[in-house]
């Protein structure tokens, strides 16, 4: 199980995958973005999951699971040592917004609205595009689906693309909101060994 997207400058990447995935299997969850930055707060180790399947962004993350992963990643980080000094431990769903990566992100979320940045312009100039997601054709490439029109691309001639959440159509049952708005993360506030917090 890998994720989706990824980004551990200074970081031993295996290392760190090989604590992390296993907990996240234990909690049937899998990972969609793991993030190592500096914010105003110091140094964050920022984990999103989702559950596998689920078409709607975020459905069934709820705190209590982000507080339990986080609570499973931060003993597994401690004994595999792969994070020096004092640290943030941030769990949370990728929220309604949800970046796509990946050509399985394109199909599972076949229907639904997204903001797409195209690598190229389009024959009428745009760089940028609101389209329908149509899924992915037999030859793997992304549908969109925009204006009655269907535009088929290779994953490549995309930038980038996030779901647009639909405030007339609600997210769906089960759902919440995003993250961002509701505060759907767990923070286990510094690094785990307490040896290591004066660094």
């Amino acid at each position: 199980m890998a994720f989706a997207f990824y980004k551990l400058p200074g970081l031993d990447r295996e290392r760190v995958l090989a604590a992390v995935e296993p907990v996240l299997r234990a909690h049937r969850v899998q990972g969609v973005e793991l993030l190592w930055k500096t914010d105003g707060a110091g140094r964050l180790l920022e984990v999103n999951v989702e559950v596998p399947g689920s078409t709607v962004p975020g459905a069934g993350v709820t705190i209590d699971l982000c507080t339990e992963i986080s609570r499973d990643l931060s003993a597994a980080l401690d004994v595999a040592d792969v994070i020096p000094g004092a640290y943030r431990l941030q769990v949370g769903s990728p929220g309604l917004d949800r970046a796509l990566y990946v050509a399985a992100d394109y199909e599972r979320f076949t229907g639904q609205l997204a903001k797409v940045k195209l690598a190229r312009p389009l024959a009428n100039g745009q760089r940028t595009v609101r389209a329908k997601l149509g899924g992915v054709n037999e030859d793997g490439q992304i549908v969109l689906e925009m204006d009655g029109e269907r535009v088929v691309l290779d994953l490549e001639g995309i930038d980038s693309a996030r779901l647009v959440f639909e405030w007339n159509k609600g997210p769906g049952p089960g759902a919440r909101r995003s993250k961002k708005s509701a505060g759907r993360k767990a923070d286990r506030g510094a690094a785990p060994r307490g040896s290591q917090q004066s660094r």
